[in-house]
């Protein structure tokens, strides 16, 4: 009863695997990426919302949308200092 599988089958199956492993990694970390981008959105959308709280009472305010919030998201502290100085220049 001795098992007689080909050395090049056994070759075929390893690249299979290893090509499937390939191709799961490729496409997992764009869902990574995106999932990124949402968690820093909303993030960013939290800090805009505290931020309109505590302005509010000395009247600066900043438009939550999904372009400042991804702003704040990525840059954190310099993201919100960049949104308030392009507020206060075009304003």
């Amino acid at each position: 009863m001795g098992l007689d599988i080909p050395f090049s089958v056994i070759i075929g199956y390893a690249l299979g695997l290893i090509l499937l492993y390939l191709v799961g990694w490729l496409l997992l970390v764009p869902l990574k990426t995106i999932l990124k981008f949402i968690y820093n959105g909303i993030l960013g959308g939290i800090i805009l919302w505290i931020l309109n709280l505590i302005g509010g009472l000395i009247h600066v305010t900043v438009a939550i949308n999904p372009i400042t919030a991804l702003i704040v998201g990525f840059l954190g502290v310099p993201g919100i200092i960049l949104i308030l100085l392009l507020q206060f220049i075009l304003v």
